[in-house]
């Protein structure tokens, strides 16, 4: 009887912590997670690069409608197949007040191409960037690149007299847990300056005075603030503690909708949700198996395929909220092909079988690692997997945690069996083969492959993809190479999860379908 009253405590604490009064112009966001750095280079997570794309900002970047339009480059142009020509905004201050140069462009992309960089999927193609003038430079890739401009929309530029100043010329190195004064503090060019960064507490934003475009909402302040509980999240959102929340859970949908005080926008998602699995070590890391690895066996991998059933975590974990796939690319991503996203079938006898004849009658036991805090359901999700793959003789320990510990582990692959997911910066197949599918280098190919899976033919491919200009040519590469990457069984598709953002009623403010949440569209009503 004494349980209750102490959960109701602990919500009020939460509450009062996130909250900082209704001043004008302020925009109160609670996200059940936080950015885990303010250095821009450090992780290529959806959430991170949403946040500090308020405060940095790209070459070329993307409009309310997601066209590419200029940013801190107002023109561009392809001289030669492998020669591209940029000329800089003038007049652009950096949030100290030191002016914006060609020489920050070097920098950064040195920097992200570098050492303990996660954005180095955005440059693998670089191959060197030049300053030819104060405002002008030269990007040379290593073979023919029509589509870098898309590619490097979430490339975030840094302030080299900055990075030096304070010893932060290199990203923080998340697999690592290292740090620096990038964690903390930033020096962008954006629309919004940091004022306070309290990490798993606080992040306050404040509307630069200098920015050099202009900003069409009137929030003057933003207030972000993780908030891990989703029935928090709710009575914040309720009790007009916070102005808007993300996600929203599923049950909770119709409730705030009803509530008079909020509503819920919803729409679907580009980002795929899958598993993946370790295929490039002789031994698993986390299994009884010892002396192989069963996901080596393509039968293994289709075992498990069929063991998941999709259908029933898309009506009682998701709450029809998603959309089961069958590849690592969906809907609302060029190169898209629905005729060939089919899945196989939920099988569980089919599932026995191909163990058995893979030499596991018995199945085997492993570790999944999740987290519970990025994904819709992530937590949820992990667990009906778990008891699909219990009925086919898979013994899953299933190890959910925040992702401010579970990205650094699966990021050092120090994993099995493991839950991502990926929404495309260039809105592109070709972003996602290249990330996700290429066999692993050291330049950022493959750079989420992190269970090694690898297909000399899939790389030919990708590397025909990114340098093809006839749009149905490439749409065919494309297309067969999401096939084969899906008759490779090299992820285990699961879903497209749906947006669903809870709004009060006193703002404004515009969803879009990455995900991303820039404060520069946010207005106080």
């Amino acid at each position: 009887m004494m349980k209750r009253p102490i959960r109701v405590l602990l919500a009020a604490g939460v509450l009062a912590a996130c909250a900082c009064g209704l001043q004008a112009q302020t925009v109160r966001v609670g996200n059940q997670g936080d950015a885990l750095s303010m250095d821009p280079h450090s992780l290529n997570e959806t959430l991170q690069l949403s946040v500090t794309g308020n405060v940095y900002e790209p070459l070329v970047g993307r409009d309310r409608n997601l066209a590419l339009v200029p940013v801190l480059a107002t023109s561009w142009r392809q001289v030669t197949p492998t020669l591209w020509q940029f000329q800089l905004r003038r007049d652009v201050k950096f949030h100290d007040g030191s002016p914006f140069t060609a020489d920050d462009v070097v920098f950064s992309f040195a920097r992200a191409a570098g050492e303990g960089s996660d954005v180095k999927t955005f440059v693998n193609e670089v191959k060197e960037v030049r300053a030819t003038g104060p405002l002008t430079l030269e990007i040379e890739t290593r073979a023919p690149f029509p589509i870098l401009p898309s590619v490097i929309t979430q490339l975030y530029v840094m302030s080299r007299k900055w990075a030096e100043q304070n010893q932060a010329t290199r990203p923080v190195d998340r697999r690592k847990g290292l740090e620096n004064a990038a964690s903390f503090r930033a020096n962008g060019t954006g629309p919004f300056m940091l004022r306070e960064r309290q990490p798993g507490v606080r992040t306050v934003f404040v509307r630069h005075p200098g920015y050099w475009g202009r900003i069409e909402g009137n929030a003057a302040e933003v207030v972000y603030t993780p908030i891990g509980n989703d029935a928090t999240r709710v009575a914040a959102l309720l009790s007009e503690q916070i102005d808007v929340m993300e996600p929203v859970p599923l049950q909770d949908v119709a409730r705030i909708s009803a509530s008079g005080r909020a509503r819920v926008l919803q729409g679907p998602e580009l980002r795929t949700v899958f598993l993946g699995l370790d295929q490039r070590r002789d031994e698993l890391l986390y299994s009884n198996v010892k002396g192989r690895n069963p996901f080596k066996d393509r039968r293994v991998r289709q075992a498990f395929y069929q063991a998941i059933d999709i259908e029933g975590i898309r009506r009682g974990v998701m709450r029809g909220a998603s959309t089961p796939t069958a590849l690592i690319a969906g809907p609302g991503i060029r190169g898209y092909d629905a005729a060939i996203d089919k899945r196989l079938p939920h099988d569980p006898e089919a599932a026995r079988r191909l163990l058995a004849d893979a030499g596991y009658p018995n199945g085997f036991e492993l570790t999944m690692n999740c987290p519970n805090d990025r994904y819709v359901n992530d937590a949820e999700i992990c667990q009906a997997v778990a008891a699909n793959l219990a009925r086919v003789g898979v013994k899953v320990a299933l190890q959910a945690e925040t992702k401010g510990t579970y990205f650094p582990k699966v990021l050092r692959r120090d994993t099995s069996f493991f839950m991502l997911a990926w929404t495309p910066a260039t809105y592109d197949a070709h972003n996602t083969l290249n990330a996700l599918a290429r066999c692993v280098d050291d330049k950022g190919a493959g750079q989420f492959n992190l269970g090694g899976y690898c297909n000399p033919k899939l790389d030919a491919l990708v590397v025909a993809i990114q340098s093809e200009t006839d749009q149905a040519r490439r749409d065919a590469l494309i297309r067969e190479a999401l096939q084969l990457h899906a008759d490779d069984i090299g992820h285990l598709p699961l879903h497209q999860q749906a947006l669903a953002w809870g709004v009060s009623n006193r703002v404004e403010v515009l969803q879009f379908a990455d995900n991303f949440m820039p404060f520069r569209y946010m207005t106080v009503k």
